[in-house]
């Protein structure tokens, strides 16, 4: 995974390599600029020198010119045995010579050869305190490098806080709003440049936003009214019949089933609502919720769906659990569990047990495979068995509530048995 750096830090980085580079190709094309003008100064000093050397010699052998730089060596052809060995055979030009001097030590020279008319005559120059310059400059070009380089750092952090200074504050500005839960416009607090465009951009996806949250919320209000309305009249009509002296065992139970129908819808609606609004409710003060009540009831009402199939639901309560939520949201998330494990267990049991803070769903049904237990609680993802029905919503549904009001569901295979275990663990 590639490391992620602020602006800022890529930014100080940039000018600072950027000076350290243009300092260093500066440096570098002075000291062979320098190098290269040094020579050429040199080479036409020396043979200027050893012509004029030879021309004196040439006019009045008697004389010969001193000079304060260099050493000068003039003989004829007769003679030029009597010069060094290494310069008996150089020709008419300057040439770089290396010697031995007495201390044991290698000196460089540049040497200025001259023949002319059976006169030779040899100028040297000892370049040696040329190359303790050299080296003196490269220290000190050296330096300069560094210097302007910490120069560039400096200058990179001051630039960077002042270019990043407006972003900064638009970031700071943005955490204020998510802070006082109420968005504000931007763009009168920024210059207009990049800057402001960028506020006025947020300015607009902020009111697309803020007009799209109240278009829900207004829609959340209506269908809640909408919907709990019918409800109630449901309920309380079937409160009334089922008064009704002459009433027959079997419709009596058509209007029970009746009556859970729409408090499960009433339940429903509430959950939902809570997840629309992403608002963590929970009891009425002084009131908790017992989770093995809840489940008792769920359980209740999810006995029509067993139709006739072998299959026998029982709960277990090892301990009491209580939990700070409404009942309705307890039993919205129950009611998705054991009703998927009856719906997918064609015989054999389902069995409820509650304790240690949390509740266990666990059947006889075909099972799940370890790898899809995560992906049944993914959004329209359904499970597969009791003739291809699956989750679809419902999982999808509990897995939002508990994260809502940070309990931890999941499902799992079983290990001594063909089956599954979905459990809740509340926090």
């Amino acid at each position: 995974m590639q490391s992620r750096r602020k602006l800022r830090f890529r930014l100080i980085v940039s000018f600072a390599l950027f000076g350290f580079g243009l300092s260093a190709l500066f440096a570098v094309a002075a000291l062979n600029v320098r190098a290269k003008v040094e020579d050429q100064l040199v080479t036409a000093s020396l043979q200027d020198e050893v012509d004029n050397l030879n021309a004196q010699v040439r006019a009045d052998p008697t004389q010969i010119p001193h000079f304060n730089i260099v050493k000068a060596w003039t003989w004829s052809d007769r003679t030029i045995y009597k010069a060094p060995l290494n310069w008996q055979q150089l020709g008419t030009g300057v040439h770089d010579i290396a010697e031995t001097g007495a201390d044991g030590q290698v000196k460089r020279y540049k040497l200025a050869v001259r023949r002319q008319d059976g006169v030779i005559s040899f100028l040297r120059y000892d370049v040696s305190r040329d190359e303790l310059g050299k080296r003196q400059l490269l220290i000190s070009v050296i330096g300069a490098v560094f210097l302007f380089g910490l120069l560039s750092l400096v200058l990179g952090l001051w630039l960077s806080r002042k270019v990043l200074k407006p972003v900064s504050e638009l970031a700071n500005r943005l955490r204020d709003f998510r802070k006082a839960g109420k968005a504000e416009p931007l763009a009168p607090h920024f210059a207009d440049d990049e800057v402001g465009e960028l506020a006025h951009a947020l300015d607009e996806y902020s009111a697309r936003l803020t007009a799209m949250v109240e278009r829900d919320r207004e829609f959340n209000s209506d269908v809640s009214h909408e919907l709990r309305t019918p409800l109630a009249v449901i309920a309380s009509t079937t409160e009334l019949l089922q008064g009704s002296p002459d009433l027959t065992e079997k419709l009596s139970e058509r209007l029970k089933r009746i009556e859970r129908a729409s408090r499960q819808a009433t339940e429903l609606i509430e959950a939902l609502l809570l997840l629309s609004r992403a608002e963590r409710r929970g009891p009425t003060r002084g009131e908790t919720t017992e989770v093995g009540k809840v489940a008792a009831d769920v359980i209740e009402s999810q006995r029509p769906q067993m139709r006739g199939k072998p299959l026998t639901i029982d709960l277990t309560v090892n301990e009491q659990v209580s939990i700070n939520a409404p009942a309705s949201v307890l039993s919205v998330a129950l009611t998705n569990l054991i009703g998927n494990a009856i719906k997918y267990t064609l015989e054999g049991s389902v069995r409820v047990e509650v304790g240690q803070g949390r509740i266990e769903v666990i059947d006889t049904g075909p099972g799940i495979k370890p790898e899809d237990a995560e992906r049944l609680f993914q959004r329209g993802v359904r499970g597969e068995g009791a003739g291809g029905s699956g989750a679809g919503l419902g999982l999808a549904i509990v897995r939002r509530l508990c994260e809502l009001y940070g309990w931890d569901v999941s499902m799992r295979p079983r290990n001594d048995a063909n089956g599954a275990v979905a459990s809740i663990v509340f926090g």
